[in-house]
């Protein structure tokens, strides 16, 4: 071990007593309940404790001698439990208990979480493994009560050792990263109980030779099993780990992007080091067996930004340099009140914070607009959220680059891969008609007093559409100003507002309107209607969600918003009568009373999308485009809600168009064998709407002569019965999980090879029969190939995110399945992760 080993392990004991004392000062007092009792809670598993869970559940953290608030809390419950019983620990089967990310460091603050590795040996029977976790689960929950964020991850102590293949769930990387992980904790571990870590003490250019050297250690007695854990050494990163640590960390920045623009920043910084990457987690280590005392030099977040500083400095990268610090700066400065000096833990890191801003140059002014993004409003959020994702764009392309130089084939699970990329692809891919979120967690409060809405006609000097402004729609308020958000309809801009933040119960909305039928009192309407069927917020999509093609989940339709057929009835007389009355097709003239469609939904991606449908044919592109959105056999939307604001005949309009939407939708999620055929009559057209396997299309019938009432025949739709193929070359599952807009993978085992089905963005169909070699070095390819071209049309400087899905066709109980591909590769194991983020 180190020549001063004896020395170290006490000074190991001085400094983590010192972190511990730091992290404590900067939590809130429930932060520091839950961190002091976690050991006490893990020790024992009593009724009265909270996270009890029945049966024999793994208890016991080694040399954990109570301090004494813990002590006080264990001689109280006791006094309540009449005794002892059940607090008697005679195993010790978790070997510790480490804190990992901002705690005790710059970046800790006191709203930030505590992500806790709960290591244990690999050698516990896997049903106690779950109970353990059962019970980290319930801890958790207990904490969550107390408005604490604890994240437990149970960690067996050859997780380093073997092939990572565990899975993403909730704050876990799963396959996504794996030596990357061991570095970071290495590097940012605080002991809270339980065994010392070998690595910390051995020398730091062991490299290969860190595992045999460990063990004769072991062996010669200079190290017992009994107080010291080893959870392995590496002699770098594989650059294997280098796509799958930035998907991640990208997926990480939905919600906190100042850190993960600092960590892709890093995994960059590490890739260009490739193959002598130079890890942090050496660097920390130099600096603790060379000290004596505790100094920023061994706080990681001033390493992590040491590290990207001189990355970037040396590709003369100024720009992302100033970004990168002042990431660093809303980090560490998060909840810090800098007139507030007298706090020893406030004053220490103040004066760091002061220094860095001296040796960085900053004006006063620059200092005050940073310090001032809880007043961010939307001008201010809009230019971050751009500077944030090309940052993190440029950094992911990056280590594209660098995986592609090297011919790597990326270490991430399949199931990992489609997961992260969806969650990608619904937060920043920028689509016609998505609704763009642009605040990712950068300011609390968006809300505006004011929103005022201009449309433009055709044969303008700017362009046709609607503009919103913050304004009000004086000269002197508008002059000079620029339109924060454009959009060629206005519920757009709208539910922009809306879902973004601006719009309240309190903002006063302003219009100046052209040549188009809104009006203030309708778009008032709209925005209430809105607010009060699509919450701001809605839980995370699940793991499963995410990994089946999306569905509608919120479906609203807002009709003749923009153009109202019946807004231009003055004193005109209405002549109708039983056989008339459909709006559709409605009085004598056979008048279609339907001019717009306003369609905004949410799906199972957590996607929102808004489009537009006007003119003549307006129902049924809506409902063509609305029925594409689903495909056979999916779950029908939660809530569907349908609004008119005609001035005339709204409640007639707007119930009809509710029933044809559900039956429609009923038809097309239908698993009814064969093919149906609706028939809808518009103005004096019949149409004939289709819906088969795969989609729905529409073909226009010959004109009815105006006046000629149709033959309107009952029912409304039929079931055409088509010829079955024999020897059918796809299978009807294939067809029912037929979605639009992706690229699908259906694997179908057959002997020794397996059938490939393909379906493409407008589900075309492709077959490859007995296909042999291996599905992973496939779906690997495939993802290369998609994430290697990032050149799309209109969106050059971002990543595509929007990959294949793969399935595996399954058989069992005499019917086919649809299951998410997962990898095959030998040993893999489901069990509990991993990962947190720090």
């Amino acid at each position: 071990m180190h020549a001063n080993f004896h020395r170290l392990v006490e000074q190991c004991d001085q400094f983590n007593q010192q972190k511990q004392a730091h992290a404590l000062a900067v939590m809130s007092r429930y932060g520091q309940q839950v961190f002091q009792l976690l050991p006490v809670l893990l020790h024992y598993n009593h009724p009265l404790l909270p996270g009890y869970v029945p049966g024999n559940v793994p208890v016991g953290v080694c040399h954990f001698l109570p301090n004494e608030r813990q002590q006080q809390f264990i001689d109280e419950l006791c006094e309540a439990a009449n005794g002892h019983q059940g607090l008697e620990s005679g195993k010790n089967e978790i070997f510790g208990l480490y804190s990992m990310g901002s705690t005790s460091s710059i970046g800790q603050s006191r709203e930030s979480d505590l992500d806790i590795w709960v290591c244990y040996s690999h050698q516990i029977a896997p049903e106690r493994v779950d109970w353990l976790q059962q019970k980290c689960l319930l801890i958790s929950q207990w904490a969550e009560q107390r408005q604490v964020e604890l994240n437990l991850f149970l960690i067996p102590d050859n997780k380093f050792r073997t092939d990572n293949q565990q899975i993403v769930e909730g704050e876990s990387c799963g396959s996504a990263q794996h030596l990357l992980l061991l570095d970071e904790f290495y590097r940012s571990h605080l002991r809270i109980a339980g065994k010392r870590l070998v690595w910390m003490f051995a020398p730091g250019k062991l490299g290969p030779r860190y595992d045999r050297f460990v063990a004769e250690q072991f062996a010669n007695g200079t190290l017992n099993h009994d107080e010291w854990l080893d959870l392995g050494g590496f002699a770098r990163i594989p650059a294997e780990e280098y796509f799958g640590s930035a998907l991640w960390q990208l997926y990480k920045s939905i919600d906190s992007p100042y850190k993960a623009v600092l960590k892709t920043v890093l995994m960059e910084a590490y890739s260009h080091e490739y193959p002598d990457t130079k890890l942090l987690c050496r660097h920390l280590k130099g600096h603790f067996q060379s000290a004596d005392r505790l100094d920023e030099r061994q706080d990681h977040y001033m390493l992590m930004l040491e590290k990207v500083t001189g990355y970037l400095k040396s590709m003369g990268d100024e720009k992302r340099l100033d970004l990168v610090r002042r990431c660093f700066y809303l980090k560490v400065s998060e909840g810090l009140d800098f007139s507030q000096t007298r706090h020893e833990s406030h004053a220490v890191r103040i004066e760091q914070i002061n220094r860095l801003i001296a040796a960085w140059g900053w004006p006063a002014d620059k200092v005050a607009l940073l310090n001032n993004r809880d007043h961010w409003k939307v001008e201010q959020v809009k230019s971050a959220y751009g500077e944030l994702l090309e940052a993190l764009m440029q950094s992911y392309r990056n280590l594209i680059q660098f995986a592609r130089r090297n011919n790597i084939t990326e270490s991430i699970n399949p199931e990992d891969i489609g997961i992260l990329s969806r969650k990608l692809y619904a937060a920043f891919e920028n689509l016609p008609g998505k609704v763009q979120l642009i605040n990712l967690k950068i300011a609390p409060d968006l809300a505006e007093a004011n929103i005022s809405l201009v449309q433009v006609p055709e044969r303008r000097l700017n362009k046709a559409g609607w503009y919103l402004y913050k304004q009000g729609l004086t000269p002197a308020e508008l002059i000079g100003r620029s339109p924060l958000e454009y959009s060629g309809y206005v519920g757009k801009l709208i539910a922009w507002a809306h879902f973004n933040g601006l719009l309240n119960s309190d903002t006063q909305l302003q219009l100046f309107n052209q040549d188009t039928d809104v009006s203030l009192q309708h778009l008032q309407e709209f925005c209430r209607d809105l607010a009060r069927i699509f919450p701001v917020r809605t839980p995370s999509p699940s793991n499963l969600a995410l990994s089946r093609p999306c569905e509608v989940r919120q479906l609203g339709i807002f009709l003749n918003l923009e153009q109202d057929p019946t807004a231009r009835w003055h004193n005109r007389p209405i002549e109708f009568n039983a056989k008339t009355s459909d709006p559709f097709s409605f009085g004598q003239q056979l008048e279609n009373l339907v001019g717009s469609v306003d369609v905004l939904y949410r799906n199972s991606w957590d996607e929102i999308r808004s489009l537009h449908f006007s003119g003549p044919m307006a129902v049924v592109d809506a409902l063509t485009t609305i029925l594409g959105k689903m495909h056979q056999g999916a779950t029908a939307p939660e809530s569907l809600q349908v609004f008119c604001y005609s001035l005339n005949f709204r409640s007639l309009i707007r119930t009809r168009f509710e029933q044809l939407i559900k039956e429609c939708i009923g038809l097309r999620l239908s698993r009814e064998q064969g093919s149906t055929v609706k028939t809808l009559l518009l103005g004096s057209e019949e149409h004939s709407i289709f819906f088969e396997r795969r989609g729905v299309s529409v073909q226009k019938r010959d004109a009815v002569a105006v006046g000629q009432l149709p033959v309107r025949q009952q029912p409304t739709h039929k079931t055409l019965r088509l010829d079955q193929q024999v020897g059918k070359p796809v299978p009807d599952i294939v067809d029912v999980y037929a979605s639009e807009g992706l690229m699908q993978f259906f694997f179908e085992d057959s002997g020794e090879d397996y059938n490939l089905y393909i379906l493409d963005e407008a589900n075309r169909v492709e077959v490859y029969r007995q296909v042999s070699g291996s599905k992973d070095e496939l779906v690997q390819s495939i993802n290369r190939f998609y994430t290697s071209n990032q050149q799309v049309a209109g969106q050059s400087h971002f990543a595509h995110f929007n990959l294949p899905q793969y399935y595996e066709i399954v058989a069992g109980q005499g019917q086919q399945r649809v299951l998410p591909y997962k990898s095959t590769k030998e040993g893999r194991d489901d069990a509990r992760p991993c990962l947190n983020e720090s």
